[in-house]
């Protein structure tokens, strides 16, 4: 075989050797870029004209949405001032990333989550905080405050280092593992025992381990506000965008994989998305319960929620809200996974007290009925009469 031959022959031999869930990958980031609705037989006109509602109403300046199910993109929009490229604060949306960027550290065994914070913050030794382990962090039954308190002089940190000294002095309001109390601050000294952990700052790790493997190139852990300081806060201050955070969630959906590439560990998703409260007590009605009707109280993993759980126990709908509107999910009863990116504009809520928290999630539940009626559809319409 003469070398040009063997060339041609290497050359189709590299592109066969092409995977498939890599070329998902990249027909996901090109679909993204003009944001038209993807190629489907699925009629989504609901979820378009629900979503269009907020955006006239003005409670949205815009939006961008995706759905995909296994793998494949079913829907895709963009709505008033929203490109696919529009970043804006996801708030508590954050959380999963958070969570992921931390349990990509307990793959490797440079942190458990079982230790507690003097294992790398001596300043935490004596304290009754210390009690609390890096688990409970994640799953909001640390017993630590949620917020700064009110009367407390505005925390203008720029590090974990310096939110951890803000957080010091406060008294713990329960003991750990006692009740689940939805919040931010016990996340900040996570992040900062990864930081001891690793040598490295936040942000820095958050990159390398979760944002460049996934090609999540405009998401970052940034200024809540304009006017300095929280920066990074875990909780609640990431920016994404499209195109990001559904990469992020194609690597959930696959088990920790994104493309060829192993993020995480599928044991590491599985424990994300496990019950951590473990009993702990839960003040119901949680937001399960407000958008679900789910009574249940396994109802957070490690920065997810987990909304609806099959007869197991297992978690089949997870996801991680925000107050701002953005809204990821998974629902594995479909197999799909999907987000809303939005900022809620709340002077323009008006007397309705629009609630991007709560409505948002709303579409989860409108892209699982359609789909399933269309099935059911479609298993009637094979039955023989």
């Amino acid at each position: 075989m003469d070398g040009k031959n063997k060339l041609m022959t290497k050359t189709k031999n590299n592109f066969a050797a092409m995977s498939v869930t890599a070329l998902l990958a990249a027909c996901l980031w090109l679909a993204a870029v003009n944001c038209f609705a993807a190629q489907t037989n699925h009629d989504f006109s609901a979820v378009t004209a629900k979503v269009q509602d907020w955006v006239d109403k003005g409670y949205y300046p815009g939006a961008a949405m995706l759905v995909a199910k296994y793998n494949q993109i079913i829907y895709q929009k963009c709505f008033g001032s929203y490109t696919p490229d529009t970043s804006v604060l996801i708030a508590s949306a954050g959380k999963w990333l958070a969570a992921a960027t931390v349990m990509s550290l307990v793959d490797e065994g440079k942190l458990s989550l079982d230790d507690h914070p003097s294992k790398f913050l001596p300043e935490f030794k004596n304290d009754p905080k210390d009690k609390a382990t890096l688990r409970q962090m994640l799953s909001h039954t640390s017993g630590y405050p949620p917020y700064q308190p009110k009367d407390k002089p505005v925390d203008k940190y720029q590090t974990l280092f310096e939110s951890v000294e803000h957080l010091l002095p406060l008294p713990p309001d329960y003991q750990p593992g006692e009740r689940f109390d939805y919040g931010g601050l016990a996340m900040q000294v996570a992040g900062r025992m990864v930081e001891v952990a690793t040598g490295k700052d936040w942000e820095t790790l958050f990159q390398d381990r979760i944002a460049k493997p996934c090609q999540m190139t405009n998401t970052h852990f940034v200024p809540v506000d304009q006017g300095g300081g929280h920066s990074p806060m875990l909780g609640g201050g990431a920016r994404s965008n499209l195109r990001d955070y559904a990469n992020f969630l194609s690597m959930i959906f696959n088990d920790g994989k994104f493309g060829e590439k192993r993020v995480l560990s599928a044991k590491a998703v599985r424990e994300m998305q496990a019950d951590q409260l473990r009993g702990a007590f839960v003040k119901q009605p949680e937001f399960p319960a407000r958008v679900r009707g789910a009574t249940h109280n396994s109802i957070y993993g490690l920065g997810e929620w987990r909304e609806d759980l099959d007869l197991r126990g297992n978690a089949v709908l997870i996801s991680s809200p925000s107050w701002a509107g953005a809204y990821p999910w998974i629902d594995k009863t479909t197999g799909v996974y999907g987000v809303i990116i939005a900022h809620v504009d709340g002077a323009k809520a008006g007397p309705d007290k629009f609630s991007g928290f709560y409505s948002s999630p709303e579409l989860a539940a409108l892209v699982r009925e359609i789909l399933k009626h269309e099935t059911d559809l479609k298993n009637s319409a094979s039955q023989p009469h």
